[in-house]
């Protein structure tokens, strides 16, 4: 049965930047069929369900393309625990180590992830991490898309930025290759073609020369999108240039011919000008973290490499999933970096955090609304306070939207949330058990580990979740 959304505002997304006022919007199976007046739409689909879109306004879902859903675990800790810019650097993002989860727990906190993703409107999104298998059953439930990029490295006993010496292990970098191999042949097309899988390399001072160009070619023979941490924080900076005869990380990449189009880039916050060069001549895609960019006190130069030839897209990183705050924080940073109070424009925005992030997962015919392109997309309610006077939908919604004025998720031509109720989860469910797995795993790590201090705030104290209450 088609579906029209009716008398409603229609972001298209389109190059146009084309808004319909009072308009429909016709879905048939995986796509949308058509969009134009309210009237001709009823008449030319007579049997479709009808959605009152009144007070409402439909937009194309985000894309977030670069997250790790089980960091949701870390969430209010790692916020504030960002490594040092300057020297001396150490290793790792943060100075307390995540406590450990079974697959099972750590399936849970996924889950949490992708119910916050859905909750603020996200459609699409990569997600980055090791033993994706063991949650990849959860996450093709969800009824997300998703790129699932397995990970692999060689390093051993480091992590990003870890000023040590570069011990190599070639036995991790064949299990990771091993990973990502298997991880495609079972889930690749998976969910009538939702769940994709690609390719992600941990990040320059993490990988071999050797290993780096094993993923490279592993991604051509998959014709898979590539992912890779990359000039993420100053001490992985420092890393390469140590471990690699002074190349800085892009440079170290473009001498394996790792830079590409189907390549995205994450985060690109700590880069001298000709790596920048670099990468808008590879026409790579970099992932604008804006969130966690402001917490790290952090940002890219987003405008550069846009220029430069790079596709800008967003992506929501560690601990969050909310990409209406992403996109608010992108464009506000970059203004701030600019000192341009004028650019980027909210629709500027607002198309990195949709349109772009479809281009860089490799989906054609995503992240904006026309007929033919696929049914990904978001009913929001504009009869809010912070919405209102409805002057102009797209930066009211930038500038003042809120995740909880998503009201409805469609993705591939399907309710995936439905009157703010998710369909495909038991969020009551998840919440509560995500809660007591979160609070008992960091419960243990300060149990066994006593020289680790528990940031202020922490409530209840370390020693109460320890005797299990």
């Amino acid at each position: 049965m088609a579906i029209v959304i009716h008398g409603t505002t229609i972001v298209t997304g389109d190059d146009a930047g084309t808004i319909h006022h009072d308009g429909a919007i016709a879905v048939e199976g995986n796509r949308i069929a058509a969009i134009g007046p309210g009237e001709a739409l009823r008449a030319r689909f007579p049997g479709a369900e009808l959605v009152d879109g009144r007070d409402r306004a439909v937009l194309p879902g985000f894309a977030n393309i670069h997250t790790h859903l089980g960091m949701t675990l870390a969430r209010g800790v790692f916020e504030d625990l960002s490594p040092p810019h300057l020297p001396p650097f150490c290793g790792g993002l943060a100075p307390l180590p995540l406590p450990r989860l079974s697959a099972e727990e750590n399936a849970v906190m996924c889950q949490l992830g992708a119910l916050e993703a859905i909750r603020s409107g996200t459609t699409a999104l990569l997600e980055d991490g090791a033993d994706i298998a063991h949650y990849a059953p959860q996450m093709a439930d969800t009824g997300l898309r998703m790129l699932l990029a397995e990970r692999a490295w060689d390093r051993a006993g480091a992590g990003i930025g870890d000023p040590g010496p570069f011990v190599a292990d070639a036995r991790l970098g064949e299990a990771g290759l091993e990973r990502i191999a298997a991880l495609h042949a079972r889930w690749h097309g998976a969910g009538e073609g939702r769940i994709t899988v690609g390719v992600a390399a941990w990040a320059p001072d993490m990988c071999t020369p050797g290993l780096l160009r094993k993923l490279r070619d592993l991604q051509e023979r998959l014709g898979a999108i590539c992912t890779i941490h990359l000039n993420q924080i100053w001490g992985e900076v420092a890393a390469v240039q140590a471990h690699r005869g002074g190349m800085l990380p892009t440079e170290y990449l473009a001498s394996l011919d790792f830079l590409h189009e189907r390549l995205v880039a994450a985060h690109c916050r700590c880069m001298e000008h000709r790596e920048e060069r670099l990468l808008g001549r590879a026409r790579a895609a970099v992932a604008f973290n804006a969130a966690i960019a402001a917490r790290r006190g952090l940002s890219p130069r987003i405008s550069v490499l846009e220029e430069l030839g790079c596709t800008i897209g967003m992506g929501s990183d560690n601990m969050a999933e909310d990409m209406v705050e992403v996109t608010r924080t992108g464009l506000f940073m970059e203004r701030v970096r600019r000192r341009d109070g004028r650019r980027p424009t909210p629709e500027e925005a607002l198309r990195w955090a949709t349109r772009n992030g479809y281009r860089a997962m490799g989906i054609a015919e995503g992240g904006w609304l026309a007929p033919g392109n696929l049914a990904d997309l978001i009913v929001i309610r504009t009869d809010r306070p912070h919405l209102v006077p409805r002057l102009r939908i797209v930066s009211d919604f930038v500038h003042q939207g809120q995740a909880s004025d998503v009201e409805s998720v469609m993705v591939d031509g399907r309710w995936i949330m439905r009157d703010g109720r998710v369909l495909t989860m038991d969020e009551a469910a998840i919440v509560r058990e995500a809660d007591r797995i979160a609070r008992r795993a960091w419960a243990r790590l300060f149990a066994e580990r006593p020289e680790l201090a528990a940031p202020p705030g922490f409530a209840p104290p370390p020693a109460a979740w320890a005797r299990g209450r």
